[in-house]
């Protein structure tokens, strides 16, 4: 389930999360490599900045495409220390910085500590400096052995990918899942055959599992689907129009494909035709299902809907 969940977060932000078209990330390891565009070097004891160039891009890009908003005390253009115990730790705050400012928007993170976000050889350095140096808990909290777990390296690797992963859907919840807006939805009842079809509440507190946001997505998914599907599989070719239902969850609801084909259909009619009437409008069998997931995915890819989806 989470390499699934992992899949699906890295082929997102490889395609939306960047300015200037894609960008193809690996969780965690571009995001933890790829953390400035100037970086420090040694030669013959002489210190000189080599530029990473412009086609680097770091997670604080990514952040500041999707927000627009720039993390407090970290440019674009900055550099870090050449010495490997400093470099760690101004990488520390950096994790810590951008941590806070994802929670200061809502995120829920408080499983992520800032050490998960290191590459594995700074992990070990923070430990050491934790273990070694003995420092007032009062007067620094960047030395604080109150939080410190000492995880193998296996143990470090699944850990790092599972902080980066709870990240990236933490920035995708608090950045772009609220643009959807219930503004854009029609009335429901102005449509004759929804007028008895339950309503789904969009307040805060009417939902322990799905979002205001995600709510709207649902009440979407019920427009489109009792609007369309008399439209979409009058002439189909293997069954009956399929019945009215009750679109209450993104997993069940959405098995047989046919609530995702009407959505489709709804803005790209001319794939009703080609696609949509060769689907089983009441699939039974583990093949019929696969049958139909094929045809919705072709439907993807013919409009160019490419964002790797498996049937």
């Amino acid at each position: 389930f989470f390499q699934k969940t992992l899949t699906a977060v890295k082929n997102w932000f490889t395609l939306f999360g960047w300015s200037k078209g894609q960008n193809p990330i690996s969780i965690p390891f571009s995001l933890r490599r790829d953390v400035c565009k100037v970086q420090m070097t040694s030669s013959q004891e002489k210190v000189f900045k080599q530029n990473l160039g412009k086609d680097t891009k770091t997670v604080y890009d990514m952040l500041f495409h999707l927000s627009g908003q720039s993390l407090p005390g970290i440019t674009s253009s900055q550099s870090l220390p050449l010495d490997p115990v400093e470099r760690m730790l101004q990488l520390h705050w950096q994790h810590s910085t951008l941590l806070a400012f994802l929670k200061s928007q809502g995120a829920y993170l408080p499983h992520v500590l800032p050490e998960f976000l290191l590459e594995p050889d700074d992990y070990k350095k923070w430990i050491k400096v934790q273990t070694v140096l003995k420092v007032d808990v009062k007067n620094s909290d960047i030395f604080s052995d109150k939080h410190l777990f000492i995880l193998e390296d296996s143990i470090f690797e699944r850990m790092s990918k599972r902080a980066w992963t709870d990240v990236l859907l933490q920035v995708y919840k608090v950045f772009v899942l609220p643009r959807v807006s219930s503004r854009h939805i029609t009335n429901l009842s102005s449509s004759e055959s929804m007028q008895n079809m339950p309503r789904i509440k969009s307040e805060p507190l009417s939902s322990n599992i799905y979002s205001p946001c995600e709510r709207t997505i649902l009440t979407w998914l019920n427009k489109h689907y009792e609007k369309n599907r008399k439209t979409v599989w009058k002439d189909c070719q293997k069954g009956e129009v399929p019945p009215m239902r009750w679109i209450v969850n993104f997993d069940r609801d959405l098995l047989d494909g046919l609530v995702l084909a009407a959505q489709l259909a709804a803005y790209c009619p001319y794939l009703i035709a080609t696609h949509f009437v060769r689907m089983y409008t009441n699939p039974r069998t583990p093949e019929q299902f696969l049958h139909n997931g094929l045809i919705l995915v072709n439907a993807m890819h013919a409009v160019s809907l490419a964002i790797d989806i498996k049937v």
